[in-house]
């Protein structure tokens, strides 16, 4: 090897022509790093029993979420501030337009750990920073569920033949906010606000869910008919574990605050149906994320034949396989049976296997400069 090649190789961002050119190729797919590195933190904080120093190091990786989101919001405003023309692009393509659902599943993370791990250190304090957050992060779901479909039905190109379910990314984040509902509600200061959270998170819940399942549908089909997708989408077919996952959390999550917020405001026996209710459909999602995720390992298996070539869409492994676990923890918990509390300490553990793997070949692509790629911009002159 030249010396001034081995020399390129250990420079930061030595693939780009100049450092700002990673400004210009970011693209929202980072901010699926922040989901896998934000669901990893939630679940090493619900692992069974007192595991010492566990509870410091899931903390820890949540603060470090924190400075990732930071981070790229930072790097993405700064992108539509200095490259607007470019950046617009963004829209009409009919994939990375997808992961602008990403960024509220992002911060939904942010908002959790707030309270997983905001509380116990700073008290109630934090609980109206995290209201206003999730506000935000609703308010970015509904614009993500709504617009970016209105965008595939207006504006952009799509076959059946190349669909994947990268599809779900937009329409899921307000799934995920649901959830996010279900675990700040009961913290809020007064029963009305939490019956406004409650009832606006189960409105989420089936604003995202029956679109999704939709997709899932078509899917099924496509992949039947046209087989599996390329290689580089190897990861992509993880992504539907994602809204079965925490559709099962969320139902779970609501129907555990509804008894107390509906009593509190009159309606105590609507409570108990709902909680009955979400035990019951937290259950049957999960069986049916259980089918998918035997059916994501056995097509995993395949790609991995021929060899996977690694991309930011290597996180579509985590938040799927992070929110799945720690719904199959919620479940250990209610029903206090062994298999899942099993089950969910080993989907945990695979979780934080995969994080590391992922997370090291991102630290080294991003390095060099090989992750600052925008599709919507490759045809242009550097």
């Amino acid at each position: 090897m030249p010396c001034c090649a081995a020399t390129n190789r250990l420079r930061p961002l030595s693939h780009l022509p100049r450092p700002l050119e990673a400004v210009r190729q970011f693209t929202p797919n980072w901010f699926a790093v922040v989901m896998g590195t934000g669901v990893l933190a939630l679940a090493l904080a619900q692992w069974p029993g007192d595991v010492p120093g566990l509870r410091v190091l899931a903390e820890g990786v949540w603060w470090f979420d924190v400075l990732l989101f930071v981070l790229f919001t930072g790097l993405y405003t700064a992108r539509w501030v200095l490259f607007f023309d470019e950046a617009r692009r963004i829209f009409a393509h009919s994939t990375v337009s997808m992961f602008f659902g990403t960024i509220p599943m992002g911060l939904a993370t942010l908002i959790n750990g707030l309270l997983v791990f905001g509380l116990p250190r700073w008290g109630e304090g934090v609980v109206p920073l995290a209201e206003t957050l999730w506000w935000i992060d609703v308010a970015m779901s509904l614009a993500c569920g709504v617009l970016i479909p209105f965008l595939m039905f207006t504006r952009q190109e799509h076959r059946i033949d190349q669909m994947t379910a990268v599809w779900l990314l937009p329409v899921v984040a307000a799934e995920v906010a649901a959830a996010s509902g279900g675990l700040l509600a009961p913290h809020l200061a007064d029963a009305h606000s939490q019956l406004v959270m409650l009832v606006t998170s189960y409105s989420l819940w089936a604003f995202s869910l029956p679109v999704a399942f939709s997709i899932l549908t078509i899917l099924l089909l496509r992949m039947a008919l046209h087989k599996l997708p390329h290689e580089n989408m190897a990861a992509s077919s993880w992504l539907a574990l994602g809204p079965i996952g925490t559709g099962a959390l969320g139902m779970l999550l609501l129907g555990g605050d509804a008894p107390l917020i509906f009593a509190a405001n009159g309606l105590p026996g609507l409570g108990e149906v709902a909680a009955g209710l979400g035990l019951v459909a937290g259950i049957t999602l999960w069986g049916f994320g259980f089918w998918w995720m035997l059916m994501a390992l056995l097509i995993t298996a395949r790609y991995l034949r021929t060899g996977i070539p690694f991309n930011l869409g290597w996180w579509g492994f985590t938040f799927p396989l992070g929110v799945y676990a720690l719904a199959t923890l919620k479940l250990a918990s209610l029903l206090s049976l062994g298999f899942f509390t099993v089950f969910g300490c080993v989907l945990v553990a695979m979780l934080a296997v995969m994080w590391l793997i992922v997370g090291r070949r991102t630290v080294l692509g991003a390095w060099h400069g090989e992750l600052f790629v925008s599709p919507c911009i490759a045809g242009l002159a550097k």
